[in-house]
């Protein structure tokens, strides 16, 4: 569990401007507390995983990996499968909990990011009630439910 006196903070990474704008929304709504961080596309992801771009946009984290990264599969300049790749296969990183959140409900999509060891996969809703319900169940599970080893204060 994320300490309670600690803001929780998740990265989202997700080229859709549309999208981006209903998650912010959505997670304002229900679950106030954490804070949000987009990246555009993979690349710029893995470049805030590295620590080579600010997590937080006032720095006041440094060093500081996300508690839960939601991964969109269909991004320009890395797609979210080659960062899934590098996230599970990096020992700094692999242990944050990433959960594929995309329009694809294809099997071999859903296969392969399961075998590259992603923690969830959840297709994107069409309705933004059914966004409020994925961020809730989102907030119960991997913030107030299951253990989660402690944030490294380093990137590799």
């Amino acid at each position: 569990m994320v300490k309670p006196t600690s803001r929780p903070t998740v990265l989202i990474a997700d080229d859709d401007p549309d999208d981006r704008l209903m998650m912010t929304e959505a997670f304002s709504e229900r679950y106030g507390e954490c804070r949000i961080r987009f990246a555009q596309n993979g690349v710029q992801l893995m470049r805030i995983l590295h620590n080579e771009e600010p997590l937080d946009d006032d720095k006041d984290r440094p060093g500081e990996n996300p508690d839960l990264i939601l991964l969109d599969l269909n991004m320009p300049l890395m797609d979210g499968r080659k960062a899934l790749q590098e996230i599970k296969g990096s020992p700094g990183l692999r242990q944050i909990p990433t959960v594929i959140l995309t329009t694809s409900d294809n099997e071999e999509d859903i296969r392969f990011c399961y075998d590259a060891g992603a923690n969830s996969y959840i297709v994107k809703p069409s309705s933004y009630s059914n966004l409020l319900d994925i961020v809730s169940v989102l907030k119960n599970y991997w913030m107030d439910t299951v253990i989660l080893p402690p944030r490294p204060e380093y990137h590799d």
